[in-house]
């Protein structure tokens, strides 16, 4: 007798990341509709989307289920994410992935398209210091069609508000312990999950080869960094680098999004 190992239920897979996220961003799908709004509105809804730090699709599996006629290309260097992603759209023609580096030079180069309508990416740009991704707001002003967008949701916190921000971390942290005790997951319980899974096990330990094991302590793909620039920082950076226009779009107590328009 062969043994054989069951494939992945990829849509669970997704959802359960979707909701450890969301035991974090309680308000992640509202920016992701405004997110899909601000495209519609400034490009339309036949959109070619470039999906940044993609993780397991998150953005993608939103946009193309509004739009029926995007196409979306997906880049992340996490190759367990990436596993999920490509498992769970492997009969959709309109989505391909890329494992790239975006802190590597020459990643563009790997992309298919040469300009998108819209590049996209949430809570995943954190983790690059400002001299990097400066350079990266750059490199993406060249892949950015003339009309285009680029939209980042991301920690961009408020200047000059100390007691503000002590209140709201206060509140999210008592949220966050409500919801542990119902039996939320969190990020290094989900990877821990996702090592024990037979089909899983070996991507995800290559990941941790590339950004640590969560157990071991926070890495750099974790929602932690060492400082987080505010939102006109990003707005002005963006202009500064050849963006026509940008301002937020969209903001949390601890959150916003800028969008920027080539």
């Amino acid at each position: 007798m062969v043994d054989t190992v069951a494939a992945p239920n990829w849509r669970a897979w997704q959802q359960s990341w979707d909701r450890q996220q969301e035991w974090y961003l309680p308000d992640r799908e509202e920016r992701f509709r405004v997110m899909l709004d601000a495209v519609e509105a400034l490009v339309g809804p036949e959109p070619k989307i470039l999906d940044l730090a993609c993780g397991t699709g998150s953005i993608t599996d939103r946009a193309v289920r509004r739009f029926p006629r995007a196409a979306s290309t997906g880049v992340d260097l996490d190759p367990a994410l990436l596993t999920i992603a490509r498992g769970h759209f492997a009969a959709d023609h309109r989505v391909r992935f890329i494992t790239a580096d975006l802190r590597d030079p020459n990643w563009t180069a790997e992309l298919p398209h040469r300009s998108y309508d819209a590049v996209l990416t949430a809570t995943a740009l954190h983790w690059l210091d400002s001299d990097a991704l400066r350079v990266l707001y750059g490199q993406l002003a060249g892949v950015v069609r003339d009309g285009g967008v680029f939209l980042n949701a991301d920690h961009m916190p408020g200047e000059g508000t100390p007691r503000i921000d002590a209140g709201v971390r206060a509140f999210e942290d008592a949220r966050r312990e409500r919801a542990k005790a119902e039996g939320a997951v969190d990020w290094a319980e989900w990877w821990q999950a996702a090592a024990g899974d037979p089909v899983l096990g070996a991507p995800v330990a290559e990941r941790f080869k590339i950004f640590g094991n969560p157990a071991d302590g926070p890495d750099h793909a974790s929602g932690v960094a060492e400082a987080f620039q505010p939102v006109g920082w990003h707005a002005d950076t963006l202009r500064e680098v050849g963006f026509g226009e940008a301002r937020a779009v969209w903001c949390s107590p601890s959150d916003a999004m800028v969008l920027a328009l080539k």
